[in-house]
């Protein structure tokens, strides 16, 4: 790690050092720290852009990395003072093995620099050199970095008025959380985790790009109230004057916090066993509505968080006489996962559900060593009125991922093009073990593009729909862009096997591509509704998918053989005839013509039927 400011010569100086380090040792992880309070994200990146750097350039927008890096070893007279980075242009070489600071000083020294401690830590020898004094410009921070200064932060009047703000909610009985925030004795005894949680940024757990778009549902500490808790943790966490506003009026959380729904559906019972891989489970049950209602909200009530992994509910028009319903249903109803627990739709929006019919359930079940019976619950809130406008719902989504074995970061995208002016409302992004980020970007019509929703952390165990602060208005023609990194190699933790080439599946070994979007179209309201456009819009979805460079059209390698069954079998069926489809000789297969290679290949196997079926009653069989 080097320190990092923009402009500076001896940071660039040290940065081409790097440059030339990181052709000599790839298998070392080199990166720049920028803990300047004025320098932007954006300005560092330019910055790295004009010195060539091809390494990392972190912003440590809240100082609190560079100035509390350790270093047990440093000399009292040192520069360093045992703590961070004192000067631009700073070099720290870290042992992974042992998550030691083996050598800190310049990058480049004639007692040997990073070069030398670098060679010495590969070949499992000691550094002989561990300390040499250098020279920059001094980094300026804002707040002393004293453990004694910190002792006046309340806990009283500075600390539990963050915890309820933001930790609460989730930290209480009932709640989502391992563990309850109810007293400052629990508090203390957790610090150690809060500090590494929030130094971490796992908590809390809200993985949206601070930098990009604003949400209604922003749940991140400000770097005010990141430091604060994080300083009173160094200080030890003490208690100081004032009753504990933890204790005061502690409540457990309801069973239905939006209040009793005006509908409850009991889900069908489902023996979970204790280990083992359980299919999707598919159950449907009749509509108790006998007369069509608005849908303001849906709330659910897992039987166990740790069992029920997803829930996603919709409206069919018949009840299958076997009690089993499937994914495809005619009208979304909401979803559930750990961290969204409840679907609302703004003021004056709502989702039409008709009569009768039947709900549809898809239930994800995860064993997790013990075996009980699911009776989960689903919660309707109807509106008594109509609304002005309907919420609709489209996924990008993409069926035919392939993802080769022992890739850190591989990359797959999907797309849906509007065929009408629409307001986004928000975006839901899913992925499985192996999801790693996820972006998703707005191409207008122009070719002008703006990221919506960046995820550079995605987290699989916390997952929920970002809101955006203001509705996003996009035009006819525009288009929704989902990219997603996938981590296959021995370095995610959570990688049930790298060598493994992974395809589209429903289990959470396999993968998956999937980010919903709600929207409204601009030219809908409830009493002038514009099926036509949904119905446009949702046929296109296969096309998109499979359309990686967002060409308007497939070509020969983005039929991927491997995709998941019945599409995979496909994609061979299209590539097998690909130069006879290609109508125009282009050599790519525009919509028109992958919708006649559909036609053509659905009457072969009409025809193949109607033979078979004749030759086993012909011929005096």
């Amino acid at each position: 790690l080097v320190s990092q400011a923009n402009g500076d010569k001896n940071s660039q100086a040290a940065g081409k050092a790097l440059l030339a380090l990181q052709e000599k040792y790839p298998d070392v992880r080199f990166m720049m720290v920028n803990s300047s309070p004025t320098d932007t994200r954006e300005t560092i990146a330019e910055e790295a852009k004009a010195q060539g750097y091809t390494f990392p350039v972190l912003d440590d927008d809240v100082q609190l990395i560079g100035q509390n890096l350790v270093w047990s070893k440093a000399p009292e007279s040192s520069l360093l003072d045992h703590h961070g980075f004192s000067y631009v242009g700073e070099a720290m070489v870290i042992d992974p093995k042992t998550w030691q600071v083996v050598y800190n000083g310049p990058v480049e020294s004639d007692k040997g620099g990073v070069d030398a401690a670098v060679n010495s830590v590969l070949s499992g020898q000691p550094v002989e050199v561990a300390f040499v004094p250098g020279k920059g410009a001094k980094i300026t921070y804002e707040e002393s970095n004293n453990p004694a200064d910190y002792a006046n932060i309340s806990y009283a009047h500075d600390v539990a008025p963050i915890l309820e703000k933001n930790c609460v909610t989730c930290h209480a009985p009932g709640g989502i959380a391992p563990w309850q925030m109810t007293s400052y004795e629990m508090v203390k005894g957790f610090a150690p985790m809060i500090r590494e949680a929030i130094r971490t940024d796992r908590m809390p757990p809200y993985n949206a790009d601070p930098n990009v778009g604003m949400f209604k549902d922003y749940a991140n500490l400000s770097p005010e109230e990141t430091k604060t808790l994080i300083r009173w943790i160094d200080a030890g966490a003490p208690r100081g004057e004032g009753d504990d506003p933890l204790t005061q009026d502690v409540q457990e959380v309801p069973d239905w916090p939006l209040g009793k729904p005006d509908l409850m559906v009991n889900i069908p019972a489902y023996d979970v066993p204790a280990s083992g891989v359980v299919d999707y489970q598919m159950p449907a049950v009749a509509n108790p509505l006998k007369e069509g209602k608005w849908l303001k909200a849906t709330a659910f009530k897992a039987g166990s968080r740790q069992g029920v992994h997803h829930i996603l509910v919709g409206w069919i028009p018949k009840l299958p006489k076997n009690g089993k319903g499937g994914f495809d249903w005619n009208i979304s109803l909401g979803g559930y996962a750990v961290g969204r627990e409840e679907n609302l739709a703004p003021d004056n929006w709502a989702t039409w559900v008709p009569a009768d019919g039947a709900i549809s359930f898809q239930m994800h079940y995860t064993p997790f060593g013990k075996a009980y019976t699911d009776e989960s619950k689903v919660g309707f809130y109807f509106s008594d009125k109509a609304p002005e406008y309907l919420m609709r719902q489209i996924v990008a989504v993409d069926p035919t991922i392939t993802i080769e074995p022992n890739e850190a970061r591989w990359h797959e995208r999907a797309y849906v093009r509007f065929p009408a002016a629409v307001q986004i409302y928000g975006a839901q992004p899913h992925a499985h073990y192996r999801g790693y980020s996820s972006k998703l970007t707005a191409i207008y019509p122009d070719g002008t593009q703006k990221v919506l929703l960046n995820l550079p952390k995605y987290d699989f165990g916390y997952q929920q729909e970002y809101v955006f602060d203001e509705l996003v208005d996009l035009p006819a023609g525009s288009m929704l862009v989902a990219d997603y990194l996938y981590d296959n190699s021995a370095s995610n933790p959570s990688n049930p096997d790298p060598n493994e080439t992974v395809t589209w599946g429903d289990q959470s070994f396999q993968e998956m591509l999937f980010t919903a979007i709600r929207f409204r179209w601009v030219d809908e309201t409830s009493s002038h509704r514009r099926d036509d456009l949904q119905q446009q819009l949702e046929s296109q979805t296969l096309f998109t998918a499979v359309d990686d460079n967002i060409d308007g059209k497939w070509e020969e390698a983005e039929l991927r053989l491997q995709a998941s069954e019945g599409i995979g079998e496909m994609m061979t069926a299209i590539k097998q005839n690909f130069a006879a489809f290609d109508v125009d000789k282009d050599g790519g297969l525009s919509p028109e013509e992958v919708g006649g290679a559909m036609q053509q290949m659905q009457a072969a196997r009409q025809a193949e039927v109607a033979k078979r079926r004749g030759s086993s009653t012909g011929g005096g069989q």
